[in-house]
């Protein structure tokens, strides 16, 4: 298969989006070790074969480097680190204190960072890649998330930036992801009713799965992709409608 014989990392990979990811890289044939504070409800499989586990708080810099040095002895080598933990509850920024919204920053920019650092010499031996899972909240106005939002903006950009600093040893990349539907999805967009007229406003007609987001990342994780490096994929069925197009009165649609 196509990732035969690569190893990858998915952080915050045993639900959601990063356990969808973690199976992807599975089918494609590579060894996949995931991580996260807390495990799984059941193993990360795909094609009878089994993800890894280690439960790993990625704030702990010390115990990421000695979780990376640790996949590295028992694989013999590290191809690719999927970024993917990261996440925040709703709260408007009058709502909370500083403190908790620096730690959705800590969580979803600093802690990409502090694990790509931590695998940056695994990777440059193996003239692998980073793939950050970034969001179109960085993109745009992100009201009730705003602190998430500036984080995968500034994850975007420091995504560029280690693309070029680490070049031509390792080379880095975005998946800006839309809405996606997961076993979550319903705190987000309600019932299922709900979760269908939210993914009847996405041009292509429905959220992604996290297989979806999953395909992806093999991709920019191949030799397919070995000419990509510093880039953003957008990941959102289209992305969205102007709002402006509704609420004229002009130029309908028949």
């Amino acid at each position: 298969m196509e990732l035969d014989g690569r190893v990858v990392v998915v952080t915050g990979g045993t639900r959601g989006v990063g356990a969808g990811i973690a199976r992807s890289f599975l089918a494609a044939g590579a060894e996949v070790a995931v991580c996260a504070r807390r495990p799984p409800d059941e193993p990360v499989a795909a094609d009878g074969r089994e993800a890894s586990f280690t439960p790993l708080d990625l704030r702990d810099a010390g115990a990421v480097r000695e979780f990376f040095d640790t996949v590295a002895d028992r694989y013999g080598r590290l191809d690719c680190l999927v970024n993917n933990a990261g996440g925040t509850p709703y709260r408007l920024l009058g709502e909370g204190d500083a403190e908790r919204h620096a730690r959705v920053v800590e969580l979803n920019l600093v802690a990409p960072m502090t694990a790509s650092l931590a695998a940056r010499p695994w990777l440059r031996r193996a003239r692998g890649s980073v793939v950050m899972i970034g969001s179109v909240s960085g993109t745009r106005p992100s009201p009730g998330t705003a602190a998430y939002g500036a984080a995968k903006a500034g994850l975007e950009n420091l995504a560029r930036s280690m693309a070029v600093e680490w070049a031509p040893e390792v080379r880095v990349n975005t998946l800006v992801l839309g809405m996606v539907r997961t076993e979550l999805a319903h705190l987000h967009y309600g019932d299922e009713a709900g979760i269908d007229a939210v993914g009847a406003t996405v041009p292509l007609g429905r959220l992604a799965e996290p297989a979806d987001v999953g395909d992806a990342a093999v991709f920019l994780a191949s030799d397919r992709a070995r000419y990509v490096s510093g880039a953003s994929l957008l990941v959102h069925g289209g992305g969205e409608r102007p709002a402006f197009l509704d609420a004229a009165t002009v130029n309908k649609e028949s």
